[in-house]
């Protein structure tokens, strides 16, 4: 975020959601049965955030100054080798700063579980940090995370109890995980000058956390998407209070650049109840970024600060997002996107390669679309 919108500008909000809990998915895998059970719905350079003009109709009341700009990246830890990052962030992470802060709202995922503590759970990779961590995510721009994801419970129920006590402490908000599904479910709500954007996290992947860490009415966990009729209501929910929603979502198949037949469903499921925004990550790849309608869809955002990053696992980037309400538009939707490419370093942190490298890269993530069934622009049909 801007630092002239830090100190108060922004206002962040956290909704009390009392919906009823819903089950995870037991199969293990990327997405493997896992069904969508929708409700019926209700209701180039980085792009410069200065406001081109002034909207009411804002779900505040009060008149909004559009346009505001999102930025999202990928999947994020810091364990092994990265955790040295957090020795001097403020130095290890400063060529983050200009694609993140430069926008209003800035968010990743954050797949790692915040602890010294537990048992490793069963399964192959495990990733831990210090609650440092967020605070370094805080200084390059990162504003929002989620961590709805397959490693926030890497280390058990002491370490889920460390993690969500380290959320609480942190000023960077955090959705997808919770005391329980009411906490797991709800968005973040951050006011930007006059727009209300609410933010939600959840995960899709059929593996062992979303089997055994499922946020349920008495227990706490990740926000599940095995099933869409929780996920689905509380975006109806937000889209009632809120005059963006955004929408991470941890998805899709490994090492895949086209999104499965389930991705493409949940997305249009997501945008019927009101998601302006649907972004995701976990196949470790890139994958597309278009228009569904009037939402904004982008399947796979890859890996971002992460190891072990080589070939096609170190291609990455920064998408940056337009909102506008143009006159005589009921409201605000995703005009513009620019995606600018990075490439994951042998420290872990993403940085710009050449001119040359630059704009081959962005043809390359244009070129994805081809199997999305997104288009390049906003439609309203």
């Amino acid at each position: 975020m801007r630092s002239s919108l830090r100190g108060g500008v922004i206002a962040v909000l956290v909704a009390a959601w009392g919906l009823a809990a819903c089950s995870g998915g037991s199969s293990h895998g990327s997405g493997a049965g896992v069904t969508v059970s929708a409700a019926t719905p209700a209701v180039p350079p980085l792009a410069s955030t200065e406001p081109s003009g002034t909207a009411t109709g804002s779900a505040t009341g009060t008149a909004t100054r559009w346009p505001i700009t999102l930025a999202f990246g990928g999947d994020v830890h810091f364990t092994d080798y990265v955790a040295g990052l957090l020795r001097d962030p403020s130095t290890s992470l400063a060529d983050l700063r200009p694609y993140l802060s430069g926008a209003d709202v800035a968010m990743v995922n954050f797949e790692t579980a915040v602890t010294s503590r537990g048992t490793p759970a069963p399964k192959d990779f495990h990733f831990r940090t210090t609650p440092e961590a967020l605070t370094a995510l805080q200084d390059v721009g990162v504003d929002v995370v989620t961590m709805a994801n397959n490693h926030a419970v890497d280390y058990g129920e002491a370490g889920l109890k460390d993690t969500l006590a380290a959320v609480g402490r942190s000023s960077v908000r955090v959705v997808g995980v919770g005391a329980d599904a009411a906490q797991a479910y709800a968005p973040a709500m951050l006011e930007v000058r006059g727009a209300k954007v609410a933010v939600l996290g959840a995960s899709q992947l059929g593996d062992w956390t979303l089997s055994a860490w499922s946020a349920t009415a008495n227990r706490a966990g990740i926000a599940s998407a095995a099933t869409l009729d929780r996920l689905t209501a509380s975006v109806r929910r937000a889209r009632s209070q809120a005059d963006v929603v955004v929408v991470y979502l941890h998805w899709g198949t490994d090492y895949t650049t086209c999104p499965t037949a389930l991705q493409r469903r949940t997305a249009e499921a997501l945008s019927a109840a009101g998601a302006d925004v649907i972004v995701g990550s976990h196949a470790h790849r890139l994958q597309a970024g278009g228009w569904l309608g009037g939402s904004y869809v982008d399947y796979g955002l890859g890996n971002f600060i992460w190891w072990r990053s080589r070939g096609l696992d170190a291609t990455t980037g920064v998408l940056t997002l337009t909102v506008d309400q143009p006159a005589g538009a009921s409201r605000a939707g995703v005009t513009k996107a620019s995606f600018a490419p990075l490439t994951i370093a042998a420290d872990g942190v993403p940085r710009a390669g050449s001119a040359q490298a630059t704009s081959s890269a962005q043809a390359a993530w244009k070129q994805l679309r081809g199997c999305s069934g997104l288009s390049a622009a906003p439609s309203n049909g």
